[in-house]
C-alpha cells in the first residue's frame, strides 16, 4: 500500500500544471547556465528549445522528438555538455517510451544515430582544435566512439523506463477493469440467484397452501351436508379468491424470475430427506463427512425442512471454505416436544465465516429465526468449529 506522501506525489505528478512548472524551470535552468557559460549560437538555441519544449510534452507529446533532437543539436555545437541539455535529453526520451510516440526500437535506433552524428562533429572539433586525435579506424580510434557509445545506453534507458511505466499502468488499467467487470458480473448472478431462491420459496410454500385453500372451499360445497345456500355460495367466493391470489402470485413469480432459473424456479425445494445426498455432494469434491440421525422422522412443515437443509448446507460449505480436508460430522435429531436441533462440527482449526460476510453466519441464524429457532456456532468444546440450531415446530 503506498504511503500519503507517495500519493501526494503522484497527484502532484498527475495535475495539469506538473509540466508547465517542471518545463518552466529546466528553462529558468539552462537560462542560467548560459549566463554563466555562454555558449555559441547553435548551442544556445539547442539547450533554450530542448529545455522550452518540455512544456507541452503533455499536451502534445511528439514535441519529445525536438526536445531529444534540439538537446542533440546543442550538444554538438559545443563540446561542453550542459546540466539543462542533459536533464531536458532524459525527459525528453522517458516522454517518447512513455506516451509511446514510436516503437522503442525505432526511438533507441534514431537516438543511437544522432548520438553518432553529435560524436563525429566532436571528433572534427577535437582535431580542428589540433589535439591527438587518430584518424578513423586507425588503431586507438575505437576509443573516440565512447561517447556515442554512452549516449545511446542513456537514451535506452531512458526510453526503457517510460515504456515500462506505460506497460505497468496499462496492466494496472486493464486489472482495474477485469476486477470492476467481475464485481459486476457477480452482484449480478447474485442478484438474479436471489430472485429465483425467493420465486422458488414463495412457489414451495405460499401457493401449496393457497392451492390447498382452493382445493378445501371448493369440495366442501360438495362434501358437507345441509349448507345453505349463503354457505355455498360463501366457499365458492373463498375458492376463487384463492384461485385468484395463485395468478397473482404467479404473475409476481414471473417478475422474479430469470431466463436462466425459469425452468427451476418450480423445482421442488429440497428437505431433511435430502441431507444425504447433500453429505454426498461434500464427499464427492473431497471433504470427510458423517451424517447421524437420531429420533424418528417426522414430516416438518415446509419452511422448517427448507430452513433446516440450507443451514446444513451453509455449514458444510463454511467447512470446505476454512477447514479444507477437516472431518465434518452432521447430526439430526429428531427430539421430545417437536424440537429440531442440528449440529454440524468439524475438526479443523476452529474459525468460521463472521457475521459480516452476508451468505455466512447471518444468514443461518437469518434461517433459524425465521421459523422461531435459534443458531449458535463458534468453536467446538473439543476443538473444531461447530454450528448448532434448535428450531422448535410446535408445542408439544
Amino acid at each position: 500500500m503506498s504511503s500519503p506522501l507517495q500519493r501526494r506525489v503522484r497527484d502532484w505528478i498527475a495535475a495539469p500544471a506538473y509540466p508547465w512548472v517542471t518545463g518552466g524551470v529546466v528553462t529558468a535552468g539552462a537560462v542560467a547556465e548560459l549566463i554563466v557559460i555562454p555558449a555559441g549560437v547553435t548551442t544556445t538555441i539547442g539547450v533554450l528549445v530542448s529545455a522550452a519544449s518540455l512544456m507541452w510534452r503533455r499536451s502534445f507529446p511528439p514535441i519529445a522528438v525536438l526536445t531529444v533532437a534540439a538537446g542533440l543539436l546543442g550538444f554538438a555545437g559545443d563540446v561542453n555538455l550542459y546540466v539543462s541539455i542533459m536533464v531536458s535529453g532524459l525527459i525528453g526520451c522517458y516522454c517518447l517510451g512513455r506516451r509511446r510516440v514510436l516503437h522503442p526500437a525505432l526511438t533507441v535506433a534514431g537516438g543511437a544515430l544522432g548520438a553518432v552524428c553529435v560524436n563525429l562533429v566532436h571528433i572534427n572539433t577535437w582535431s580542428r582544435m589540433e589535439l591527438p586525435v587518430p584518424a578513423l579506424w586507425e588503431k586507438g580510434s575505437l576509443s573516440l566512439f565512447a561517447e556515442s557509445f554512452l549516449l545511446t545506453v542513456v537514451v535506452f534507458g531512458a526510453v526503457m523506463m517510460g515504456d515500462a511505466v506505460r506497460s505497468r499502468e496499462e496492466t494496472r488499467t486493464e486489472r482495474h477493469l477485469a476486477q470492476a467487470r467481475m464485481i459486476a458480473m457477480e452482484r449480478q448472478q447474485a442478484a438474479e440467484a436471489e430472485r429465483a431462491a425467493i420465486a422458488r420459496e414463495l412457489h414451495d410454500i405460499v401457493s401449496h397452501s393457497v392451492s390447498m385453500i382452493a382445493v378445501q372451499a371448493e369440495s366442501a360445497t360438495y362434501t358437507t351436508p345441509g349448507l345453505t345456500p349463503e354457505a355455498r355460495d360463501g366457499f365458492q367466493q373463498i375458492a376463487a379468491t384463492a384461485r385468484s391470489s395463485m395468478a397473482e402470485l404467479r404473475r409476481l413469480l414471473g417478475v422474479l424470475r430469470t431466463p436462466q432459473g425459469e425452468v427451476a424456479l418450480t423445482a421442488p425445494q429440497p428437505t431433511l430427506d435430502h441431507l444425504g445426498e447433500l453429505v454426498e455432494q461434500h464427499r464427492a469434491v473431497g471433504g470427510l463427512a458423517e451424517l447421524r440421525i437420531t429420533g424418528e422422522r417426522v414430516p416438518l412443515p415446509a419452511a422448517w425442512e427448507l430452513s433446516a437443509y440450507r443451514i446444513t448446507q451453509e455449514a458444510l460449505t463454511n467447512a470446505r471454505k476454512h477447514a479444507p480436508g477437516a472431518r465434518t460430522v452432521v447430526e439430526v435429531d429428531y427430539g421430545a416436544g417437536r424440537l429440531l436441533t442440528l449440529r454440524v462440527r468439524d475438526d479443523g482449526p476452529g474459525v468460521g465465516s463472521g457475521p459480516g460476510t452476508g451468505h455466512g453466519l447471518t444468514g443461518m441464524r437469518e434461517r433459524a429465526a425465521l421459523v422461531g429457532g435459534r443458531l449458535s456456532a463458534g468453536a467446538g468444546p473439543d476443538g473444531g468449529f461447530l454450528v448448532e440450531a434448535e428450531l422448535p415446530w410446535g408445542s408439544g
